[in-house]
């Protein structure tokens, strides 16, 4: 079965995969930018996996038992798996990628919220509390949770667009939706809360620590980086350190805000 989905505008057709609960992204639209084969079968020879790729593959990439290989053109994939959801999510947003960031939009481990039409991205390492901050921001702000973990922002004429897609990590938000951003949070546990704005060094090495980069496009991290710099002279980032409770929301508020929306 061809399934058809379409996220931040690049569309692309699966088949053969079972599990991807990717509903809120599929599309009816066929103007595919590329095309990913599951194939769920192996041979196996004396306790050896054999496996026989096509001729025209230009790149095979395997992450524990899941392999991939793909042309060079990052237009059409197989990937030989057995159950590892994870690699496989991996795999898929690897080629999303590599399409994604040639269309000046980048990828960073953050949460996103969208709250009265200005987007907050939560960013920082796994268990500093990114999901945790977006839903206080959901309790007592009733602010919408678009994705919990994984954050794409696109570059347009008019603003930095933070963008929800099927990737989403161990965070069960994600939603098919976009905000503009308008401030980015560095994420620090502390005994109390304080915020404060990041600029210069400071500010690009906190960001740029929680950006993904491409390194296997060839040209991939030039790209990553005029978007990540561009983004970075439009949007102010703060360091929030903080204790997970309504005042480091309303620390985070007066900031960014200045007590108005």
């Amino acid at each position: 079965m061809v399934n058809t989905y379409r996220v931040i505008g690049i569309g692309f057709q699966t088949s053969g995969f079972r599990g991807l609960d990717w509903e809120k992204f599929s599309s009816d639209q066929c103007d595919s930018v590329f095309n990913v084969y599951g194939i769920n079968k192996t041979e196996e020879i004396h306790g050896l996996e054999c496996y026989k790729f096509p001729e025209e593959r230009s790149y095979l990439i395997r992450r524990n038992e899941t392999i991939m290989t793909v042309d060079s053109g990052w237009k059409k994939a197989e990937i030989y798996f057995q159950k590892d959801m994870e690699c496989i999510n991996s795999f898929f947003c690897q080629i999303f990628y590599t399409h994604a960031v040639q269309r000046h939009i980048i990828y960073l481990h953050s949460s996103l919220i969208d709250y009265q039409g200005n987007g907050l991205m939560f960013l920082g390492p796994s268990g500093i509390g990114k999901t945790t901050q977006a839903e206080l921001w959901n309790q007592y702000r009733d602010a919408l949770i678009i994705n919990g973990d994984v954050v794409f922002v696109q570059e347009t004429p008019d603003a930095f667009l933070g963008w929800g897609t099927p990737w989403h990590g161990s965070s069960p938000y994600c939603e098919n939706t976009s905000v503009p951003v308008k401030a980015l949070i560095v994420l620090k546990q502390a005994q109390e809360n304080s915020i404060r704005e990041l600029t210069g060094f400071e500010k690009v090495t906190a960001v740029s620590n929680n950006v993904f980069y491409p390194r296997w496009l060839e040209g991939g991290m030039e790209l990553c980086l005029e978007t990540l710099n561009h983004l970075l002279s439009a949007v102010p980032v703060y360091e929030l350190s903080c204790r997970p409770d309504e005042e480091a929301v309303r620390l985070t508020e007066e900031a960014v805000f200045g007590g108005s929306v």
